[in-house]
């Protein structure tokens, strides 16, 4: 399977694709149509909320924050899929929302911010990923599906980890959190995103940075997730280290998942 045709293509999905396909480290290849990731449901249309319902889907792991599933709500049946409601909120995320509002940032300010952010993640929110996989643990059928508000950072190191955790190889990973860039909409989403943001926050939705600066908060870096890796690597030698001591997860833990969601 391409890179491509991991992208689903359903009337008002956001960044929606799945991860099969993927080979691990052993050979063996991620099951098509068990796992996926994505943005905000809450665009999604009548025809949408079908093609959804047709994925599968039995678990959603919503990583968004409390105001963030107010303002965007997902447009489903409250017990169908399942919910589980996991808020992360990242410190470096209230302080970059902050700056935006008050003064603006630069390019390499925003990028140095994006950078922090995402190391965060895995160093003060181990807990928050340690109940998805339990989550991921209790299914017996259907899909799963982990998302936030753009399914890029909090929802990029989440499917890091648990593609480590089935064994997919470290260059593959980061190659599926950088398509990220290729999959969100820049003139149909993110653009219109931008300017509802800017106008509210400066009063002003004339002076946009350029696409580079825009991109910078609503596309990913090679840098990000580096930043994620290099937390996992100071305080616990590395991401296998990370997966068995911070999140808990015993071999036995490892292999149910494999045997669920490998061929």
């Amino acid at each position: 399977m391409t890179a491509a045709q991991r992208v689903i293509n359903i009337p008002g999905a956001v960044n929606l694709r799945e991860l099969g396909g993927y080979r691990t480290e052993s050979g063996r290849v991620v099951r098509s149509g068990v796992l996926f990731r994505s943005g905000t449901l809450t665009h999604l249309t009548a025809e949408g909320q079908q093609a959804f319902a047709d994925l599968g889907v039995a678990l959603i792991c919503d990583l968004r924050r409390p105001d963030e599933k107010t303002e965007e709500p997902t447009p489903l049946p409250s017990d169908q899929p399942t919910r589980l409601e996991i808020p992360i909120d990242p410190g470096s995320a209230v302080e970059l929302r902050k700056r935006l509002r008050d003064t603006g940032l630069t390019l390499a300010e925003r990028v140095d911010y994006m950078t922090s952010l995402t190391g965060e993640l895995t160093r003060d929110h181990a807990p928050d990923y340690v109940s998805m996989f339990d989550g991921l643990l209790s299914m017996d059928d259907g899909g799963f599906l982990v998302h936030c508000s753009a399914g890029k950072d909090r929802t990029g190191v989440a499917v890091a980890l648990i593609l480590h955790a089935l064994g997919v190889p470290r260059h593959t990973i980061v190659e599926d959190y950088l398509f990220t860039n290729n999959c969100m909409d820049y003139e149909g989403y993110i653009l219109p995103k931008w300017v509802a943001r800017f106008s509210e926050e400066n009063g002003n939705a004339e002076q946009l940075p350029d696409k580079e600066s825009v991109m910078a908060l609503f596309g990913v870096r090679e840098e990000y997730l580096q930043a994620a890796y290099a937390g996992m690597e100071a305080e616990f030698e590395g991401v296998e280290h990370y997966i068995t001591d911070a999140l808990g997860l015993s071999q036995g833990d490892r292999q149910a998942l494999q045997a669920r969601f490998l061929l």
